[in-house]
């Protein structure tokens, strides 16, 4: 009888390119997938419907992958360090394996699980998975984290990136026995995101799962990668992005996966400009993998700004704005048709999530905070490390050797959607306004009262100024 392996899945909702998965199925044949419900993550106040629905259907679709592969996908509604050893000990395998994670409460809820697991005797191991480069293999000369996003990428993009490993295949399941013992032992079927008690009934920008995930990326380094340079930055084109940051999020795709597929683009184009598009977009992914290591290194950047002027920053946190700004009512279009995108499809673009996210703590002179929180309350991509780093640059609170970065609505429009479109889109009750008013913001008093658009909440200039005056104040402390 073959020794029995729990693999258990967290950011890495796939049985192809899984690290830790693959390195279980070589050590034997009898490899058992589990996830955990955990409560902890689930009942905060910062959890997106849209992103528990998509988790759930990735989950869906992970277990009929299990299914093809020869085994199995437990699910186990408890907290971690009680339900992985209660389903280790009811099903006596060899060894528990998971893939290890970079934010705070991941690192503490794996010791936690490593502490059970040893007092119950029971073999665990772990490995790096959602990262091209573990975070100890890239620092500074002097050995230290980098703290700059320029000298971490020339140092990571200078290193060779594993290639994908093995896919899950011809595994084995539990026995007759074994299944009835896991369902003693905690293991249910799998919840809707509605019986858990999270409702998103609009469609998902990305449908879940592996083969969506993998057809998304096939479809993005076949065509619109060569032009990512030039097309990305305009928030009407919604194929000038590759959506493919939930999928990335939970692990529905690996990075080696992504990669590789970078690799093929680079190697079937000839065009300058088209290896520019693949090079920007690579450079998105050192972004991503940046955040993800300073999160790594700096835990308190989930709690807190990185730069002392902002450690006691005496914000505004006018609430009435706060909520004008949440609901796209703020008198500023191209603000409040972002944020009407993010109400509606539980995602936005990421020129906007800039604009929107400087004009709340630079305009509003509101604490960063209360965004990051707010757009995880709706992003189905949303992404600690991800979301705390760009709100933490707009607000020039992180790591960016440029802290007073200040985004004018109006030349942001006219540089990224200077026909409209996107506000046209997003803002329905302005589609008969002159594109130029549109663009810069100059909607006449008569024609904001027709549509019922409100005026605009702040003045941006004289905001700016005030904020600037308040952060030489700070800094000068």
């Amino acid at each position: 009888m073959s020794d029995l392996i729990l693999f258990w899945h967290r950011r890495d909702l796939r049985i192809s390119d899984n690290i830790g998965l693959a390195a279980a199925r070589d050590r034997t044949q009898k490899v058992v997938g589990v996830f955990c419900l955990d409560p902890n993550i689930l009942q905060r106040d910062d959890v997106a419907p849209a992103r528990v629905t998509y988790m759930i259907g990735c989950l869906q679709s992970l277990q009929k992958r299990y299914t093809e592969a020869g085994s199995q996908l437990l699910i186990v509604n408890a907290e971690p360090q009680k339900g992985i050893p209660a389903l280790a000990t009811a099903l006596n395998v060899s060894a528990v394996f998971w893939n290890l994670d970079v934010e705070p409460y991941a690192k503490e809820r794996d010791r936690a699980v490593q502490k059970a697991l040893q007092t119950a005797g029971i073999a665990f191991q772990n490995f790096w998975d959602q990262l091209l480069h573990r975070p100890d293999d890239i620092r500074t000369g002097a050995g230290d984290p980098y703290t700059v996003y320029t000298p971490f990428w020339r140092n990571w993009s200078s290193k060779p990136k594993a290639e994908p490993v093995d896919e899950l295949a011809k595994a084995e399941g539990l026995t007759e026995s074994e299944q009835k013992a896991v369902v003693k032992a905690g293991a249910i079927e799998l919840p809707t995101a509605k019986d858990l008690g999270f409702v998103w009934d609009n469609a998902l920008l990305l449908e879940p799962g592996e083969a969506a995930a993998q057809e998304r990326l096939e479809a993005f380094c076949d065509r619109a990668i060569a032009d990512y340079q030039e097309q990305r930055n305009f928030p009407f084109n919604p194929e000038g992005t590759s959506h493919l940051s939930a999928a990335l999020k939970f692990g529905a795709i690996g990075v080696r996966t992504v990669w590789a597929k970078t690799a093929e683009a680079v190697e079937q184009t000839r065009s300058d400009e088209a290896q520019d598009g693949i090079r920007v977009w690579r450079q998105e992914l050192a972004w991503r993998e940046f955040y993800q290591h300073v999160m790594y290194f700096f835990p308190q950047l989930a709690d807190g700004a990185y730069r002392k002027p902002f450690q006691n920053f005496p914000w505004d946190n006018n609430p009435e704005h706060f909520q004008a700004w949440c609901e796209g009512k703020t008198g500023y279009p191209i603000v409040d048709a972002a944020m009407r995108q993010l109400n509606e499809l539980g995602w936005m673009h990421n020129r906007c999530r800039m604009i929107v996210a400087s004009f709340l703590t630079k305009d509003l002179i509101i604490d960063w905070r209360w965004g990051e929180k707010y757009f995880m309350q709706k992003l189905f991509d949303g992404d600690l490390s991800a979301n705390n780093g760009g709100w933490q640059w707009s607000a020039s609170s992180g790591m960016d050797p440029k802290p007073l970065r200040i985004f004018n609505p109006a030349s942001q429009t006219k540089k990224f959607d200077s026909e409209a479109e996107y506000i046209r889109q997003w803002l329905p009750e302005l589609r008969s306004i002159d594109t130029e008013a549109l663009v810069t913001g100059d909607i006449l008093p008569l024609e904001r009262d027709r549509c019922g658009y409100p005026a605009p909440i702040i003045d941006h200039n004289q905001q700016q100024k005030r904020f600037k005056a308040i952060y030489q104040q700070q800094k000068e402390k």
